[in-house]
């Protein structure tokens, strides 16, 4: 009774003072609720997470991250992540499968504390050029996206994948974002004559990439067609598995099947002029450099009197660094989805542009419940 009347004859708060202070305790709670973490034991591989929760304005956090001696994958949470969101970043290191067992690790450490969602930060989606049946192996694409949804992952963040139907892999949503706006300005404010250029796709497969590209920049397109065969062609995929060999005792004659005709691969021919021009070819994923070191090959044969290679992913594994550093390439310009601090090294003609901002956004605006629509402005499906 005593503590009643204590209350009511409190006098009410002033309205403008609630209004303060309601603000101020939804700020606290969503400061409070955000969480990144680096699931990449490799320090060269952190520091993109450094970037994105510079921009955040938020520490990354505590979490520990280290293979046992007998190699095993160990994680350790260090602080309370229950009922808050929380943003993996996952960058590939050379070392694939372990940067994968450190994710699932890590998103199922975060999903066993109750964190309320678990988004994971993968620039670059791994095994995403395993993304179609061949002969008799497997869409490991697939594998990998049930994995990590089965791990506890509610949302993916990621960045040109290789194929957009890999998005499909998923049963949770995911937002594929593009990194052409950070290419297309890196060709506008670091290529004095680039209205000299012509945009280049080394196959006809990626042309309509180049073409995304041309039109932005209202510039010409080459095609080069012809080149060597390479790993994705039609002639490993399952569709010729068993071969098409005539068999008049496996068949009935009313089922015989006609036989096909096998492909031939034409000359080498440059569809589109580069003569006197800056050529810059674009891809979305530069690693084996045999088919970028053939088309520049080609195209300095045409006239090209500078070229240039754009790509998001730049793996650039094996002896990469040094075959462009001997080849008729002027400059290779990538994004940090993968750390490549040691190619740089090796190869000075290696370009890094910055994507942290697009990424710090994207997470930004996932966490307080906005719009993604804004990050794919003016941005075409062929990207």
């Amino acid at each position: 009774m005593i503590i009643y009347d204590c209350i009511a004859t409190l006098e009410p708060l002033p309205e403008s003072l609630v209004v303060v202070t309601k603000k101020q305790l939804d700020m606290n709670a969503a400061k409070g609720g955000l969480v990144i973490f680096t699931a990449n034991s490799n320090p060269s591989s952190r520091e993109l997470g450094k970037r994105i929760a510079e921009r955040l304005g938020v520490e990354l956090g505590k979490v520990q991250v280290y293979q046992e001696a007998n190699r095993e994958t160990r994680v350790q949470i260090q602080e309370s992540v229950r009922g808050k969101d929380v943003f993996i970043i996952q960058t590939v290191s050379k070392d694939v499968n372990t940067t994968i067992m450190e994710l699932l690790i890590m998103v199922y450490a975060c999903r066993t504390s109750c964190a309320r969602n678990i988004i994971g930060v993968i620039p670059y989606f791994p095994y995403s050029k395993q993304c179609k049946m061949r002969k008799r192996g497997s869409i490991v694409s697939k594998l990998l996206a049930s994995m990590m949804c089965k791990a506890g992952l509610t949302h993916l963040i990621t960045m040109d994948l290789h194929q957009k139907e890999i998005q499909g892999f998923f049963n949770i949503p995911v937002d594929n974002l593009r990194a052409s706006p950070f290419l297309l300005q890196y060709i506008q404010e670091e290529i004095p004559d680039y209205r000299n250029a012509v945009i280049v796709a080394k196959s006809p497969a990626s042309a309509k990439r180049a073409q995304s590209f041309a039109e932005r920049l209202r510039l010409g397109i080459a095609v080069i067609h012809g080149e060597a065969q390479d790993a994705e062609s039609d002639l490993v995929d399952g569709r010729h598995s068993p071969p098409t060999v005539k068999n008049m005792g496996a068949i009935h004659p009313s089922l015989e099947i006609p036989l096909l005709i096998p492909k031939e691969k034409p000359p080498i021919t440059v569809v589109g002029d580069v003569g006197g021009r800056i050529a810059i070819i674009v891809d979305d994923i530069i690693d084996d450099v045999d088919s970028f070191l053939a088309a520049a090959e080609t195209l300095k044969e045409r006239g090209a009197y500078k070229i240039f290679v754009m790509a998001t992913h730049g793996i650039l594994s094996s002896d990469a660094p040094r075959l462009i550093e001997e080849s008729a390439i002027d400059e290779v310009v990538v994004t940090n989805t993968i750390p490549h601090e040691i190619q740089k090294l090796q190869c000075p003609k290696i370009k890094t542009v910055d994507i942290s901002m697009i990424l710090s956004e994207a997470i930004r605006r996932i966490h307080n419940g906005e719009s993604m629509s804004y990050l794919f402005r003016n941005i075409g499906m062929d990207d």
